[in-house]
């Protein structure tokens, strides 16, 4: 299959080698800053108009709901190069409202769309083990279902209207959120109470707090190492559109908010760019650490 792919960043770039890898075409557009081993390996065509009339699926993976807006419906952008019958497939994690406004743009050329966020990092994107989370029609799904069965392990279609899969991704986001903090707080606490946090945290994996988060973000918080992984910039992002929906819907997300504070904190450091975990930062520093 002929997959244009526009968002080669820390996440895009791996899940398109993982479709590339299962024999498909990749096509994206000129980019100044692709390497010549990306030029050596996928097709580059002049803009991302020229990527989606070439392709039969377009894919997006950029950062921000302004972002897939310009992908989609700027100038060069990806809806004046479809045609009816060929399917969008944004997998960035955006705003479930501006959503549910492209998905009728794309539906008005005769195209399909799938809202399709995923959630495992850097490290699901390169094992192929993301969690797809999928909004859009059942026959739609159904046709991507082998791209995403080669990008990711958990796949689910959480309802037929567009923009069910961000909404799910936005949960997924607070969750996740929620969970540093409380990894974060405990190993803050075990360390000032003269604890080894190495140990606490390898002590915790054997019994009912062992977490994902727990294994990898908590071995990044005692290693020390917060290089991204997931940016906190972008997670606030993410946490932003939680919060927004909140206020709409009139449901209230106290310890969203807590999270987001702490994060805001790392970020007034200097931090915006660390990934996630280094939300510990914050709270060492609230306990006279940093």
């Amino acid at each position: 299959m002929k997959i244009g792919f526009v968002g080669l960043g820390i996440m895009g770039r791996p899940m398109a080698a993982r479709l590339r890898s299962s024999g498909h075409e990749i096509l994206v557009p000129e980019r100044g800053s692709l390497s010549a081993e990306l030029r050596d390996t996928l097709t580059v065509l002049p803009d991302a108009t020229a990527v989606a009339a070439a392709a039969e699926v377009v894919i997006l993976m950029v950062p921000d709901t302004p972002d897939v807006e310009a992908a989609l419906f700027s100038p060069g952008g990806v809806a004046a190069g479809l045609s009816a019958g060929k399917l969008v497939i944004d997998m960035s994690s955006i705003s479930p409202t501006a959503t549910v406004g492209f998905a009728a743009r794309v539906n008005a050329l005769g195209c399909d769309y799938l809202d399709a966020p995923v959630s495992g990092g850097e490290v699901g994107a390169r094992e192929g083990s993301l969690t797809i989370m999928v909004g859009g029609p059942q026959a739609a799904f159904d046709r991507a279902l082998p791209l995403f069965q080669a990008m990711g392990r958990n796949i689910t279609l959480v309802g037929e209207a567009n923009g069910a899969g961000q909404t799910c991704k936005v949960a997924n986001q607070i969750i996740v959120a929620l969970n540093i903090e409380a990894v974060a707080e405990a190993l803050t606490f075990a360390r000032r109470a003269g604890a080894d946090p190495a140990r606490v945290r390898e002590a915790l994996m054997g019994g009912f707090a062992a977490s994902r988060i727990l294994e990898v973000h908590g071995k990044r918080m005692v290693d020390r190492t917060f290089d991204p992984g997931f940016r906190i910039r972008l997670h606030q992002k993410d946490l932003n559109l939680a919060l927004q929906a909140g206020r709409e819907l009139g449901v209230p997300l106290p310890n969203t908010a807590t999270a987001q504070q702490l994060f805001s904190a790392v970020v007034a450091a200097g931090g915006a760019d660390r990934d996630h975990s280094g939300m510990v930062l914050a709270l060492e520093r609230l306990a006279g650490e940093g």
